[in-house]
């Protein structure tokens, strides 16, 4: 096998840059390796011999395609069933006190593969129905995760997390040529949509929520680029609505506007 090609401090440099520009991602030099891993196959690809000659194809306007295809390589990230669990049992909770005659709606700001937006669905059939008055919105910005997500198919290594009442409940064995694999029931899937969002730019016509997920990807922000995405969500929240981040961050120093209820869970006045 044809070893990839080195990248230079220089190249390196550039691809932080631009990846910060589109995504407002701070990538650490110690993430040079897995650049390298995950971008070499389009350099193969395209039968380059150089990251700057990548580099020049990423920023042409002739390539709006391969620019988001170098997105979607450099953003995907782990995700698992009911991860940090106690927000899950926190959603249950404030479900269960939601007025029935108002839709209940939650956004999955950086959905990834969808494995959050589906226990956030079987959290939510459970306690309001499966043909409860709710809705989830899943967005990422990295389109190959998105197309999963909408998918809800999933190999059976993936049910890590997920109890398995809700395994039998609310996803379907794959058979035959599908065996080896789950769907989310289609139920479950009708309460969803999925769209690209840009958490970096203006964000689209969406909202008011009673709940958004912004969780694990504050951690590859830097402070100025934080604060203006926690700012341009928290527009999209319900006056008592509550947003929700991952267990190793927070929005001490970030917003003044959401009021911590319990760590990691804060709510808009």
């Amino acid at each position: 096998m044809i070893s990839p090609p080195d990248i230079t401090s220089a190249e390196f440099s550039k691809f932080q840059k631009l990846i910060y520009e589109i995504a407002g991602i701070s990538m650490a030099d110690t993430k040079k390796v897995l650049l390298v891993g995950r971008l070499s196959k389009r350099l193969r690809h395209y039968n380059l011999s150089s990251f700057s000659e990548y580099y020049r194809i990423v920023t042409s306007s002739a390539n709006p395609q391969e620019r988001q295809l170098m997105v979607d390589l450099l953003t995907t990230n782990e995700t698992y069933f009911f991860r940090e669990s106690k927000h899950f049992d926190f959603l249950k909770k404030i479900a269960a006190a939601h007025p029935p005659t108002r839709a209940f709606n939650v956004w999955s700001a950086a959905a990834s593969t969808g494995e959050e937006i589906y226990t956030i669905c079987m959290v939510l059939a459970d306690v309001m129905g499966v043909d409860g008055n709710w809705t989830v919105t899943g967005s990422d910005i990295n389109l190959s995760v998105l197309k999963t997500a909408e998918a809800g198919h999933y190999i059976l290594d993936r049910t890590r997390g997920l109890p398995p009442d809700y395994l039998r409940k609310y996803c379907l064995k794959g058979v035959r040529e599908q065996e080896g694999t789950f769907k989310i029931d289609k139920r479950l899937r009708d309460h969803t949509r999925f769209l690209q969002v840009n958490l970096n730019t203006q964000l689209p016509e969406l909202g008011p929520f009673d709940v958004i997920f912004l969780r694990n990807v504050m951690i590859y922000f830097d402070q100025e680029t934080k604060r203006k995405v926690v700012e341009r969500l928290a527009r999209k929240l319900r006056p008592g609505g509550h947003f929700i981040v991952g267990h190793s961050e927070t929005l001490n120093n970030i917003n003044e506007e959401l009021r911590p209820i319990e760590p990691t869970i804060y709510r808009k006045p």
